[in-house]
């Protein structure tokens, strides 16, 4: 096969061209809902998912040792002024889940920040906002006059202590 001419390129056959080599690579990449996953990604699994959360049952044992991740904020303008401060493997995928709870798919991601310790920023993000809140409700913080500068701001400090640490 490497003697002859690959009809996409007009050259000869590289041996990486190779169907068998083609299948080999394939078969050890990892996407989510159609998007590479490298192989640094803490629940990296060879595969094909449609959510992070399908990869996570898969790789279950990843999910619970590995601490990094990311904290998020969303909102919902159903509930004015609630934001929900939660951590995730990826808080894009975080927020699609959501999504299937709202008839109108109106859950929006505020800002997000990857982290090293995604347990111990959550922690300090909730005590953060507990005491800026007029009210808590679980992970549910009842925030007024708060902008994406504002969280963002908070996510950099949360980030800084818990790097450092």
């Amino acid at each position: 096969m490497l003697d002859t001419i690959n009809p996409l390129t007009g050259k000869k056959y590289y041996y990486k061209d190779s169907v068998e080599a083609v299948k080999k690579r394939n078969d050890a990449q990892m996407y989510v809902d159609g998007k590479y996953v490298p192989k640094s990604h803490p629940l990296y699994k060879p595969g094909k998912y449609k959510t992070f959360n399908d990869a996570a049952f898969s790789a279950l044992q990843n999910y619970e040792t590995c601490p990094k991740g990311e904290v998020y904020i969303l909102k919902n303008p159903a509930w004015k002024d609630w934001y929900k401060i939660g951590k995730a493997v990826d808080a894009v995928d975080r927020c699609k889940s959501y999504q299937t709870s709202s008839p109108h798919r109106d859950y929006e991601l505020v800002t997000f920040a990857k982290v090293e310790d995604r347990n111990k920023a959550e922690k300090l993000l909730h005590s953060h906002f507990t005491f800026r809140s007029r009210e808590r409700r679980g992970e549910w913080f009842h925030l007024t006059n708060y902008s994406k500068s504002k969280f963002d701001s908070a996510l950099r400090r949360v980030n800084d202590r818990t790097s450092t640490d």
